[in-house]
């Protein structure tokens, strides 16, 4: 449609499109990449405006085409060209053409901002580069020193003027890259941890302004061991390899048909040691300030004792080189020390008031050479001293060896921490030269930078602090990976807990990325013999020849991309790791002769239930086996569906009728007729209620009111573990007992969401009882007090607190349905959705009206239900409402349930007398 016959609106544009699960468009891994636009409202009057096509003008090769699309879609539609070659770049812009509720006829929107994308080097032969390392003399008793790196290079005067400049690096390690001294990039623990013996990620950064033209150049590396050579948990160092090295490609383009200069490691770099003694994940870095090179950058001779010696050059590793889906690790804050005191032994104590993951900032040191200045960290106090117990052998000690000098500003390179609490040794507040002050030291937090895309807040500030938590958690928790915990020797990629807790994930983190590209390594990691993906990704354990198959562990195989497709609506996810998935179904889980699990297998099951020992975490009330076998059926049911999206009709008939036959086996094996289940826990029957296990309404109906009696008996407190604590207040919700899935939010006893947050904590705990009433620390073996699963409590409070849930793929339909209850009288919750920005705040006064505002995007729709009479949701239609913005009210009226009236579920407990 020619430009001056198409009407613009001005109610609505569009946000700078973005290419597949990428925040940028630089070295893209993909020659077709989906394209992604979200809608922005400038005039809040538009209603129900909805996309009936688009338009895409491409600009590559010196030509731009046009391209006009008859579809709805908005999120991730086909890249209308023809493919990228490697190293090709593309821009791209975009507009809608649709109708709203008041104006029937099409309208589009102004054309977007242009978005570039470039793709990176997409096959194995582009790499001209090789590995280089230094030859140290190398110990599995100790760590391997980290390694300075540098090639010089000129480019002649008569070239002309340079074009761009590309730098593809990746190692085996972790580096930190300087050209001409500049650092390129702001990535920490680059390249990240993948699964090596398959892949390495690489990255690429635009260095076109730092290439000088016509004079000598310095490219100069910092190679750590990173998770390539640290000791990974019990495994021991170098499970990868003891060759830490580099593999950088530089290319430099001029503007005309000048040959294009590649720079790449060859004979031509040399290497030498620094002033990094030690750099370990787990135990920390050793920094000697003596022994720091000035000009090493840029070039500068050798220092008087020191000597660079030329490379060794090994061969690429057989690995495949890819370039990431997520985003990078990146300081994303700085958190100044809330108070610096000393513990009742003297020892003086930093206190940042939030346990994070990352490390400390040092500014403005300066001691007599030699001195030692010793900073260890940690998450809690016990008995008001630092405690190091939890982290079990990992020492998270930093040094600074002082030279005389003063030292500006140092941070640890190669290393990071889950801490609150800082002991450091060495250096005071009561020093007469140099004395410790506030602005010496900082926290900078570390993460994979994902854009953060939910929030949540109501009226109670302790429920506040839990959700604060849970976003705290998993911040310290996404470092490359989705780990377990950041602080102890561990912190690996557990399957189990980003299984659970990856519903909450998705909504507070744009996590698409990240989670693909961590379920690519889970792929690969998978037994090919029997098809049983490890709990661990990546794998630190390969040389174990026994990988014994775990339900909700393996399960992550399907419902993490399930999770994700959910979420984002991409289909491609399920295509990619459909194989996976069927794989772990069909050949990896342990079957008994009816089908399901095999009872002579031992199961993780509902693992941390708070009644099992704190030496046997596994030892819960609800049996492990029939954990597996809700599990088994729930994921059967949901690769049916994968397989009828994908197209595979005889494989979705196949699952479909698995599934009847399963659930039909798991009645007759565990569930009475008036509903009652085996085991008899929360845990249980969550699990049956949430999984669609029943045969009857009348049998879901008496199961609810079983889980309502179990919750009372507990007094409101948790009994549920892994496997029930993500799900049982939906169980109670879904069934009517929606006020006591409040009862039990608000309880502040242990074990309860709320103990925590009574005991100062700051993050979720691995433990209900991490820290014991007295403040004493759980005596397991096994304590984090940064973990996230328990706080996937998190997904109930968006869906039912703040009311909002999808209904289709991707959020283009979703409900809007928040449920009053508890002391709550008041939510907030917005979400930016791959469609744009969804909001609803509601309200209820002392008059028992509710008010409720409510944000749409454009080209989305909501079913919308009003609380009118009761609380309990009914077989009603709801309203369907079009894009726009809507103020609601009603009058609500909680109703006769439950049957314990509220203000006793939510009395005071009774106070002792006293004398």
């Amino acid at each position: 449609m020619a430009e001056d016959q198409m009407r613009i609106t001005n109610g609505i544009s569009l946000q700078t499109p973005t290419f597949d699960s990428r925040q940028d468009g630089l070295g893209i891994g993909n020659a077709a990449p989906k394209i992604s636009w979200r809608f922005l409202y400038n005039d809040l009057s538009v209603r129900g405006w909805r996309q009936e096509s688009y338009e895409i003008e491409v600009e590559c090769r010196d030509t731009v085409e046009t391209y006009r699309v008859q579809s709805p879609e908005s999120v991730r539609v086909p890249w209308p060209s023809s493919p990228l070659s490697s190293r090709e770049r593309a821009t791209i812009r975009v507009r809608s053409i649709g109708v709203s509720q008041d104006v029937k006829d099409l309208t589009a929107t102004e054309w977007s901002d242009w978005a570039s994308v470039e793709a990176g080097l997409l096959e194995r032969k582009e790499w001209r580069a090789q590995l280089i390392t230094g030859q140290q003399e190398i110990s599995l008793e100790k760590p391997i020193r980290p390694l300075l790196l540098r090639r010089s290079f000129g480019i002649s005067n008569i070239c002309p003027k340079i074009s761009q400049a590309r730098l593809y690096v990746t190692a085996q390690g972790v580096y930190h890259i300087y050209l001409n001294g500049n650092r390129v990039g702001d990535h920490f623990m680059a390249p990240g941890f993948t699964s090596y013996r398959f892949r390495f990620s690489y990255q690429v950064f635009d260095v076109t302004n730092l290439i000088q033209n016509g004079s000598k150049n310095v490219l100069a590396a910092e190679v750590g061991e990173g998770w390539y050579a640290s000791s990974l948990w019990r495994e021991g160092r170098q499970i990868y390899g003891k060759d830490m090295g580099l593999i950088a490609q530089l290319e430099i383009a001029f503007e005309d048909d000048h040959e294009p200069l590649i720079v790449t490691t060859d004979a031509g770099w040399e290497w030498n040691t620094g002033p990094m003694l030690a750099s370990e994940i787990y135990d920390g870095e050793t920094y000697d300030m003596a022994q720091e090179q000035p000009g090493w950058k840029t070039g500068a001779q050798a220092q008087p004792g020191t000597r660079w010696t030329k490379v060794t050059v090994l061969p690429l590793p057989a690995a495949t080189f890819s370039a990431p889906d997520g985003p990078p690790v990146r300081a994303t804050q700085e958190i100044s020390p809330q108070r610096i005191f000393k513990s009742p032994s003297g020892k003086l104590l930093i206190d940042f008031g939030q346990n994070l993951v990352g490390k400390v900032d040092v500014r403005g040191l300066h001691k007599p050479t030699g001195h030692r200045v010793i900073f260890q960290h940690a998450e809690v106090l016990e008995h008001k001293e630092i405690c190091m117990r939890p982290l079990r052998a990992a020492k998270c000690t930093d040094v600074i060896v002082c030279s005389g000098g003063e030292l500006q500003s140092w941070s640890p390179s190669f290393t990071f921490h889950g801490f609150r609490f800082v002991q450091v040794d060495g250096w005071s507040p009561e020093d007469e030269f140099c004395p410790l002050r506030e602005e010496n030291i900082a926290a900078i937090v570390l993460h994979s930078d994902m854009k953060q895309t939910g929030w949540f807040s109501c009226s109670e500030e302790q429920i506040n602090r839990l959700h604060e938590n849970s976003i705290w958690s998993m911040r310290g928790n996404f470092l490359s990976i989705p780990t377990d915990c950041p602080q102890r020797d561990e912190r690996l990629g557990w399957t189990g807990d980003i299984q659970v807790f990856s519903p909450s994930a998705n909504f507070l983190y744009d996590t698409d990325g990240m989670l693909a590209d961590w379920l690519v390594d889970l792929a690969l990691e998978q037994n090919e013999d029997n098809g049983v993906p490890p709990m661990i990704v990546p794998n630190v354990q390969f040389a174990k020849e026994s990988r014994p198959p775990q339900a909700v562990w393996g399960d992550a195989s399907i419902l993490v991309p399930w999770a994700l497709y959910t979420w984002f609506g991409d289909k491609e996810i399920l295509s990619r790791q459909y194989q996976s998935m069927r794989s772990w179904l069909d050949r990896g889980c342990s079957r008994g002769e009816d089908g399901l699990w095999t009872t002579s297998l031992w199961q993780h099951g509902d693992w941390l239930d708070p009644s099992a020992p704190p030496e046997d975490p596994g030892n819960g009330q609800t049996d492990g086996v029939y954990v597996a076998d809700a599990y088994l059926v729930y994921v059967t049911g949901i690769i049916s569906q994968v397989a009828t999206i994908l197209g595979c009709s005889d494989d979705a008939r196949k699952y479909s009728d698995d599934h009847v036959r399963l659930k039909k086996v798991f009645q007759e094996k565990y569930i009475t007729p008036k509903g009652m289940v085996m085991c008899d826990t929360q845990t249980s029957l969550s699990l049956a209620l949430v999984f669609s296990l029943f045969a009857s309404k009348d049998q879901i109906k008496n199961a609810g009111e079983r889980l309502a009696r179990k919750v009372r008996f507990a007094k409101f407190r948790v009994a549920t573990g892994f496997a029930g604590t993500p799900i049982v207040t939906h169980a109670l919700s879904r069934t009517g007992w929606h006020q006591l899935s409040y009862r039990m939010l608000l309880e502040t006893s242990c074990p309860s969401w709320l103990y925590p947050v009574t005991m100062g904590a700051t993050t979720t705990w691995e433990r209900w009882n991490s820290m014991l009433p007295d403040g004493k620390v759980n005596s397991g073996q096994m304590t984090s007090f940064n973990h996230y699963a328990l706080g996937s409590v998190s997904n109930w409070l968006h869906e039912y607190v703040g009311g909002i849930s999808l209904i289709e793929p991707g959020w283009k339909i979703f409900k809007v349905q928040p449920i009053p209850g508890g002391t709550i009288r008041s939510a907030d919750i917005q979400y930016e959705s791959p469609y744009g920005l969804v909001k609803c705040s509601w309200s209820l006064d002392d008059d028992s009206v509710f008010s409720m505002k409510v944000q749409i995007p454009p080209n989305c729709s909501a079913l919308v239900f009003m609380p009118e009479m009761e609380v309990q949701p009914k077989d009603r239609q709801g309203t369907v409402f079009g894009s726009g913005i809507y103020d609601l009210s009603c009058h609500f009226h909680a109703g006769t349930w439950p049957p314990t009236p509220l203000e006793t579920l939510f009395k005071p407990p009774a106070r002792k007398a006293t004398s």
